[in-house]
């Protein structure tokens, strides 16, 4: 049974009086992708899953963010893939929003309920499948993983935010803390998918320009976003693509907590050819 603490969308269309206005925005620094753009007819199909849907929220552009994709996949009951993934080169993260997920990793069940986080290395060999009687969704984060000579491609793990204590950022007492799933300095891995949480009224008080690619997804709450030059409202279910330095800041505007599942590309050379 959902417990509802992450946004889940569920589809549908809207009525034909709901006016057109909207927040969704794409600009060549950033894009804003809201909820309400989520809807049955910007879903698609994957070879080798079975009752399954995806919207897509991010993908590799040239000229615009180039790392990584994202999907929010909605499993139905029975549900899921012997084959989830095609490219022998990519990595991933699974993050489970709503429901309960069977996962499969060298012939070692887990079970997913919600907050439920993954990381599968490149080919390794994984499925998925929903034996609950209600939708399952979750977050598939995808990457090329970038081998290096000299080191280890990482390991695979299954954990839940619940277990893992946020770490605070020093001089906030607390109001802005990141659940880190992998540890900073752990240069085997080439990216990050954290939770960032941010408690009423606090704020990212700089603008920060950064080389790092970044897809934030709304869990809870709302807030204002400063993306380049313009500031945007954003809230539970909406979705924020950054290309790399593309100034960013935030206030949290409440009542309750803001928090978000965030991607960043880390610890690699840039490349120069």
């Amino acid at each position: 049974m959902s417990t509802g603490a992450y946004f889940t969308p569920s589809g549908g269309l809207p009525p034909q009086t709901q006016l057109l206005t909207d927040r969704a925005v794409f600009t060549d620094a950033y894009a804003v992708v809201p909820k309400g753009t989520m809807r049955d007819i910007v879903t698609s199909y994957l070879p080798f899953w079975t009752g399954t849907r995806v919207w897509v929220l991010s993908r590799p552009l040239s000229g615009f963010a180039e790392t990584f994709s994202q999907y929010i996949v909605e499993v139905q009951p029975g549900g899921g893939s012997e084959k989830p993934e095609t490219d022998p080169e990519a990595e991933a993260v699974l993050f489970v929003t709503s429901g309960e997920l069977v996962l499969t990793i060298d012939d070692d069940p887990h079970v997913l309920a919600e907050g439920g986080y993954a990381y599968l290395p490149p080919a390794v060999d994984w499925t998925v499948k929903n034996e609950a009687d209600e939708p399952v969704s979750f977050h598939w984060v995808r990457k090329a993983y970038d081998k290096v000579i000299g080191l280890d491609v990482p390991d695979a793990f299954v954990t839940n935010e619940t277990d893992i204590a946020p770490i605070a950022m020093p001089g906030t007492d607390g109001k802005w803390a990141t659940t880190r799933f992998v540890d900073p300095a752990d240069l085997r891995h080439d990216m990050h998918v954290n939770i960032v949480t941010l408690e009423p009224g606090a704020v990212i008080p700089f603008a920060e320009t950064h080389v790092m690619e970044h897809g934030l997804y709304v869990l809870e709450g709302k807030a204002v976003y400063r993306l380049n030059q313009d500031w945007v409202e954003v809230e539970a279910g909406d979705y924020m693509w950054l290309r790399a330095f593309c100034p960013q800041a935030c206030y949290a505007g409440g009542p309750g907590k803001f928090r978000y599942l965030l991607y960043k590309d880390v610890n690699r050379h840039m490349k120069l050819r």
